[in-house]
């Protein structure tokens, strides 16, 4: 009886390490993210920072991490085009890559999504992942949201509610022009920004508006000249990359004293045109807050290495939320690594974001940050070696700029 008890206990005890081992069978496992967004063109230099972002942190998270994985990215250059985007993504699931990180234009990303859509319900078991870092458009979590797709930006709508929460208490903002690219951001922004001004304050005028084509125009000083005579006192865009750079290099160069409020000044080129001139007159709605001691951690180290500046959080999201939903799932199977996810809390810089399950919008906390000359600790930080910095004003917990969605998801079966 004793001998049978014993044997029985070792088989039971067998039995239990095996499972614990088939259950954390991911460990020592590598993950690889297929990037795709454009490396040439006039937003290359953003595509390039970011690039390098992901795989910085791929190699810091790699080195430690709750699910023992590591994480590898392998680039994709989409030109900005929906159309090359799809043919990297199908590049990408030919060699066996089930995660896809994508941030730079709407027109991408939804064609990602659309993608995915149809390919996560034909090949059962081969799903892909998408992680949306920067692309912004409110539908993609609302009538065009999916179970596959994951936003780790605020929305156009969010950072809006926001910008607009501050502007509403600035009484020097009376005459307001838009200025905005000629796609699915830029008109979003143009309508929130007539949405809740009209709301928070129905005493600002627009004096103007115009939409630029994408990445095309070189020389904004015909739009500048337009502003000027508008009499605007305030300018609000949603311009990135060279749309923004050259917008303010124009602006700087025609002596416009306009507050500018907006929503990519951090990114690459923009500070470099801003300089001193600009200061104390440009604003930012953003989510990460230079002045933290983790987010200026990771800068540091960023810089060291590259010489750049780390300007986009949403890629540590990424991969806190990857990483834990692994540990969750106990797998790194995309279906159930997706499905641990959906709803997920992690800490992140300042405390936890969530990823809300009724459309995979993260929840996060809001910044108002200020282009000023660089200070003492902790905003001694030097924005591309200029001497200044973006230094939060206003911080806005996640359920002021939180919006509703109308996203009615679509599930997998079981989920």
């Amino acid at each position: 009886m004793n001998f049978r008890r014993s044997v029985l206990s070792m088989a039971l005890g067998s039995a239990l390490v095996l499972g614990s081992t088939a259950a954390f069978a991911q460990k020592g496992e590598t993950v690889r993210i297929a990037w795709i967004d454009a490396l040439t063109g006039l937003t290359a230099a953003t595509g390039q920072n970011q690039l390098r972002g992901f795989q910085f942190l791929a190699e810091q998270f790699s080195k430690n991490n709750a699910a023992g994985v590591k994480y590898e990215i392998v680039s994709f250059d989409n030109k900005l085009s929906p159309q090359e985007t799809v043919n990297a993504l199908q590049a990408a699931i030919d060699r066996g890559i089930r995660y896809v990180a994508q941030g730079t234009g709407t027109g991408p990303a939804t064609a990602i999504i659309d993608f995915l859509n149809r390919y996560n319900e034909r090949n059962p078991g081969k799903e892909v992942v998408f992680l949306n870092y920067a692309a912004v458009d409110p539908s993609l979590t609302n009538e065009k949201c999916s179970f596959w797709h994951f936003r780790l930006d605020a929305d156009t709508s969010m950072k809006m509610e926001a910008l607009t929460t501050f502007m509403k208490d600035d009484k020097d903002v009376k005459k307001v022009y838009l200025i905005n690219q000629n796609y699915a951001h830029g008109h979003q922004v143009v309508k929130y920004a007539k949405e809740n001004l009209a709301r928070k304050r129905p005493d600002v005028q627009i004096v103007g508006e115009d939409l630029t084509p994408l990445a095309q125009t070189r020389d904004f000083a015909p739009y500048i000249a337009k502003i000027k005579a508008s009499g605007a006192d305030t300018v609000i865009t949603g311009n990135w990359s060279s749309d923004l750079t050259l917008l303010v290099k124009a602006a700087n160069d025609a002596g416009l004293t306009a507050k500018f409020y907006t929503y990519y000044a951090p990114v690459s080129g923009t500070p470099t045109a801003l300089g001193a001139g600009s200061a104390g007159r440009v604003y930012v709605v953003g989510v990460m807050p230079s002045e933290n001691p983790a987010a200026r951690k990771l800068m540091d180290e960023y810089k060291a290495k590259f010489n750049d500046d780390f300007y986009t959080a949403q890629i540590y999201n990424a991969y806190k939320l990857l990483t834990a939903a692994i540990v969750k799932a106990k797998s790194t199977e995309p279906i159930k690594v997706a499905a641990a996810m959906s709803g997920l809390e992690v800490p992140s810089f300042v405390g936890n974001v969530t990823m809300r399950k009724t459309d995979h919008q993260l929840q996060q906390t809001v910044y108002i940050s200020q282009w000023q000359k660089a200070g003492p600790k902790p905003y001694d930080y030097s924005v591309e070696n200029t001497g200044y910095n973006f230094r939060t004003i206003k911080t806005y917990e996640p359920y002021v700029a939180s919006t509703p969605t109308s996203c009615q998801m679509k599930r997998p079966s079981g989920l």
